[in-house]
């Protein structure tokens, strides 16, 4: 399905814009019309990523505190317009196992995965409710779904973002607001490069070894690149998407079967 025009006139904001996932949302958003709010705790990354798409524009976010996630809001509003479309997709990861796992770990996954998904939400969704209309879409993963050895407390906060994704759509829903998320598998980015070394350092093997067990458990055989997620997130934006919400949209390949 072609995404040209399909968002036309719509404003959205994008987390974690600055690489990765964060960066082809934007860029499929911006390709099918809408002008994004490239936003990132590291501004010189969005800012990089918005001179690269029609009407974008780069703002500072750090999804972890209330103020600066309802400044972000304020400010993209005013410069821009009025919120369509809020991808909440900052994320982060580290691996240990659990008896290894400290305080940190939890907290560090939970805030940005979890209690970010919470707070950007919670400052933008006030003004599409005024409006009684727009789009949420949150990157959980397949670790949301799934167990995962080494990243247990990466999985609970997705979990978590899944939970409160569907529990957004039943509250949401009478103001005409749709939520929903996407749940990656084993995706090509930045993250996955540190994982891969972290994974093959935990249980002796080399990153290879680690890339191609990847591969074998994925039905398509092939890791999943950003943008395989981005045109799922496009979709799930635009009117052929218009009567889901509170889904969990596998996006992995058949990773997680």
């Amino acid at each position: 399905m072609s995404g040209i025009g399909v968002l036309s006139g719509q404003i959205a904001m994008v987390t974690g814009a600055g690489s990765g996932i964060g960066e082809a949302i934007a860029t499929a958003l911006a390709g099918a019309g809408a002008r994004v709010a490239v936003t990132d705790i590291d501004l010189g990354a969005a800012t990089r990523v918005a001179d690269t798409l029609p009407g974008a524009m780069p703002f500072h976010v750090d999804v972890t505190t209330a103020q600066s996630s309802r400044d972000a809001v304020a400010a993209i509003e005013a410069a821009m317009g009025p919120l369509d479309i809020l991808c909440n997709n900052a994320g982060v990861s580290t691996m240990r196992r659990i008896v290894d796992l400290t305080e940190r770990d939890w907290d560090f996954n939970f805030d940005v995965n979890a209690k970010g998904v919470f707070l950007v939400t919670q400052a933008a969704v006030p003004g599409m409710i005024q409006r009684r209309t727009g789009c949420i879409v949150n990157t959980a993963s397949m670790a949301g779904k799934i167990g995962v050895p080494l990243l247990a407390h990466y999985a609970a906060s997705k979990w978590a973002c899944i939970g409160f994704t569907k529990s957004c759509a039943r509250e949401f829903g009478e103001f005409g607001i749709r939520v929903n998320c996407v749940c990656p598998g084993y995706v090509r980015t930045s993250m996955q490069t540190r994982e891969l070394e972290w994974e093959a350092s935990l249980r002796g093997m080399t990153q290879e070894e680690v890339t191609a067990e990847y591969i074998s458990q994925t039905p398509l055989g092939r890791l999943e690149t950003p943008e395989d997620v981005a045109k799922v997130v496009m979709w799930l934006c635009s009117p052929g998407a218009g009567f889901v919400t509170g889904a969990a949209i596998d996006v992995t390949g058949g990773a997680n079967l």
